[in-house]
């Protein structure tokens, strides 16, 4: 069961993908809209029934791998929650953004609006065993990988009972098979394949979901790491979420080739929406069963869209245009999802403000029960803490001079 949660804006339109037929990388022309209207033939009415639900045909585009199908099985609770999940990431990001504000939240806070699906979709293809590494922008892959609003709030309002003792903040947290939240751009796509030849030496039968932003794309780390998951065939699936920005540089400034699923030369890659939920789900379910057969690596490309700013201190306008912006708006995932709800008969308008006001109340109240957490002790004892394995400290720990070295 995939944890409940959080907020959206208001509906406003449907939602266009992009994608190459299987053997090239011409775009279809059919949208998402005509796929949406099609009401589901067939839709049981108990919730844990599955049945196919269509994607639409621009949703990905390939090199050297065959796609997904074009519609994905699932069950009608799973799409209120995959739902649900979003919201919750949503209006979870919301209230951070309001304590940051508030001036509550201090230091670097980067939030994930717009980029809800790849996380949820993510989760939901994949299982607990499966391991999932991410860069900074971690937030709502922290909720999905089963942390609580409030431990991920109280990190970042640096308190003690936040998900890493309020020692993190944003770029550090951590939950079980889920490791960070890392700070430094593109160092976590190492650790990555290396967590994948973990799994292949221990023979787990897992694979590791490997994520990094477009801005981290160029470096020669991430290629390294390639060139090693393709020389063992590790068990992973990189992953680059493609948000347009690598903070204020677009990517088309920023990089000569801007098709990053392509990257890996010898390795397959694919493209997916990554402002469907449904398109993203199928790509990594369709992915992971192609990596767990001992195919080797895979790069995904996920395409989607921030529509705040690369963190709290950068108002996200200077660089991009307010037609932009109002444009992505209308590829909004969470509108996207709200709307094949209600064409396909999975919930009503009214069940789905009744959520969204429910989900607003638990945040609500988890934002509360985070500002009720008490602040670290200023003790040497809970500031050297998590640094050495228990029963290993050394007798003695150096201060920021000789003067404070303490014994």
């Amino acid at each position: 069961m995939r944890p409940s949660n959080s907020s959206l804006l208001p509906l406003r339109s449907r939602f266009l993908g992009l994608r190459a037929l299987p053997g090239s990388l011409h775009a279809n022309t059919r949208s998402f809209a005509q796929v949406a209207q099609r009401r589901v033939l067939d839709v049981p009415s108990e919730d844990d029934k599955p049945f196919m639900v269509p994607i639409a045909d621009t949703s990905f585009e390939t090199y050297h791998f065959d796609p997904p199908s074009y519609s994905v099985e699932t069950t009608k609770g799973q799409l209120k929650q995959l739902f649900r999940d979003m919201t919750t990431i949503r209006r979870m990001e919301l209230a951070a953004d309001g304590l940051y504000k508030e001036r509550k939240i201090r230091g670097f806070c980067h939030l994930s609006i717009g980029q809800e699906a790849v996380a949820v979709g993510i989760e939901h293809a994949i299982t607990r065993e499966d391991k999932l590494i991410t860069a900074y922008r971690s937030h709502g892959n922290t909720l999905m990988r089963g942390a609580t609003i409030k431990s991920i709030l109280g990190e970042l309002l640096g308190r003690r009972d936040g998900i890493a003792h309020g020692k993190g903040g944003s770029m550090h947290m951590y939950a079980k098979s889920f490791f960070g939240g890392n700070g430094i751009v593109g160092a976590s796509v190492p650790l990555g394949a290396g967590i994948a030849l973990a799994q292949q030496y221990d023979d787990t039968g897992n694979v590791t979901i490997n994520l990094y932003g477009d801005g981290a794309a160029n470096q020669g780390q991430i290629h390294e790491a390639f060139n090693m998951a393709k020389l063992w065939n590790l068990p992973v699936m990189f992953g680059c979420e493609n948000n347009k920005y690598g903070m204020g540089t677009s990517v088309d400034r920023a990089s000569a080739s801007t098709e990053y699923f392509k990257r890996g030369q010898y390795i397959p890659g694919l493209k997916v929406n990554g402002m469907d939920v449904l398109a993203v789900l199928a790509a990594v379910r369709h992915g992971r069963e192609w990596i767990k057969a001992g195919n080797g690596p895979l790069i995904y490309e996920y395409e989607t869209y921030r529509y705040a700013g690369h963190s709290m201190s950068d108002p996200g306008t200077a660089y991009r245009t307010r037609e932009e912006l109002q444009k992505e708006r209308t590829n909004d995932p969470i509108t996207s999802l709200k709307s094949k709800l209600i064409d396909w008969d999975i919930m009503t308008e009214d069940e789905i403000k009744a959520v969204e006001k429910e989900i607003r109340g638990m945040v609500s109240h988890e934002v509360q029960a985070a500002e009720q957490m008490p602040v670290p002790d200023p003790k040497w004892d809970i500031l050297f803490e998590d640094i050495y394995v228990p029963g290993s400290e050394p007798a003695q720990r150096r201060g920021r001079t000789i003067d404070e070295t303490i014994y």
